[in-house]
């Protein structure tokens, strides 16, 4: 489970902003909260608004990069295509409209939850190089509060349940010392506890490449496939049941079987809608989050899906009768049809604008507060209010073009 992430100098953010999935302590919704075994609660619903350009996905990017800073040097020998592709080389880039900004390095902090602890693990880097370096943890049977490693450019300090682990002299000061501990202590319970959480329970998507699309149609399991199946006939469309053929070079074809008045026909998936191949990208990724409770991060969800379909997804992570693991769904949009109190708890809504120096911010609604320092109530009319920029977050541009001159 992602509790909390923090990030300071990346892209478009230049100063500290955190992302908290820790619900507040409000009124609405009560029932749609994940309970931790420490009584701990948690959302499982977030999503990111604000305008073009404004740095929605540089949050999201922001986190993705950290993951893939972790992971990268597990997969560098992998013979695992996919992996490769998706762990393909990030480069971290500090906000670049400041001088000094440029020259200074990204800052990271992440707590998340496995079954076993909450961990905090921060990491500092410039230009690839680690400038610091640290993991705590919170065992939750216990509560217990202990270090793990401490790393500066000088020093490693290995503490608690890895005090009795060695590094090598010449760690290269571009890996990640989790990632070596990961590749050289594999088996130790503690360092598989935390890079299962990197490699198993977070996963992202982003629509930028449709082959990569229709790949993640493909799955083994057949508890993915049979959830699939439920979630398309709730969604009331017209596919019974699927199919998939692996062919030379690795290609796939996904065939989707439908019957009209008791005759079945079958559709090669190209030949489906935009809208219902994008959902053959996504469900198998939903099914899959919600069967094991993992955390699930999608840049512009809402792009090619029906309102009502991107209802239901979100509805669906909020059920706590349908999502009994604790799955989490975190995506950006600019779908106003949800924006409302019967989707989402003002926790549950966050806002991304650009200051004046083109640096993002980053708040949420329930913390908004106006210039008389008032909170936005909970039956309020959220994308109303969100329309007449009254949440700081204008989705429209704040200059329109005087036409009538350009043409005079």
């Amino acid at each position: 489970m992602l509790c909390q992430f923090t990030v300071k100098n990346f892209k478009s953010i230049r100063d500290e902003v955190t992302f908290d999935m820790q619900a507040a302590a409000i009124s609405e919704h009560e029932d749609r909260i994940i309970k931790d075994k420490d009584e701990e609660l948690y959302l499982p619903v977030s999503a990111v608004y604000g305008p073009n350009g404004g740095g929605k996905s540089n949050v999201l990017e922001a986190l993705h990069s950290l993951v893939t800073k972790v992971l990268r040097p597990l997969y560098a020998t992998s013979n695992n295509e996919e992996i490769a592709i998706k762990m393909k080389k990030l480069v971290i880039e500090p906000f670049a409209f400041d001088e000094e900004t440029r020259n200074e390095p990204t800052e990271f902090e992440l707590f998340f939850r496995t079954a076993m602890a909450e961990y905090r693990y921060e990491l500092t880097v410039k230009k690839e190089v680690i400038e610091y370096e640290r993991l705590d943890r919170i065992k939750l049977e216990t509560g217990r509060k202990s270090a793990l490693f401490e790393r500066d450019e000088d020093e490693i300090t290995l503490k608690g349940a890895f005090a009795r682990l060695k590094t090598s002299d010449e760690l290269s000061d571009t890996l990640p010392l989790l990632s070596y501990l990961g590749i050289t202590y594999s088996k130790n319970e503690v360092v598989q506890d935390v890079l299962d959480w990197f490699d198993e329970e977070i996963d992202f998507l982003n629509y930028g490449n449709p082959i990569q699309e229709l790949r993640m149609a493909i799955s083994k399991s057949e508890d993915v496939k049979r959830l699939m199946l439920q979630m398309i006939q709730e969604m009331d469309l017209d596919i019974v049941d699927f199919r998939v053929e692996e062919k030379e070079n690795d290609r796939i074809e996904v065939f989707t079987k439908h019957v009209v008045d008791e005759y079945e026909a079958e559709l090669n998936l190209f030949d489906e809608s935009s809208g219902t191949k994008k959902l053959f990208g996504l469900l198998p990724l939903i099914a899959k989050s919600l069967l094991r409770g993992t955390t699930l991060v999608i840049d512009e969800l809402d792009a090619k899906i029906h309102p009502i379909l991107l209802k239901y997804l979100i509805m669906t992570f909020s059920n706590m009768e349908k999502n009994k693991k604790g799955a989490q769904l975190i995506f950006t949009s600019h779908d106003l049809s949800t924006m409302n109190s019967e989707v989402f708890r003002r926790d549950e809504i966050w806002f991304v604008a650009k200051g004046n120096r083109q640096n993002s911010k980053l708040y949420s609604l329930v913390e908004f507060k106006n210039k008389k320092g008032e909170s936005v109530r909970k039956d309020a009319k959220f994308d109303k209010q969100y329309l007449e920029g009254k949440y700081g977050a204008d989705p429209y541009l704040r200059k329109i073009i005087d036409w009538g001159t350009v043409n005079g």
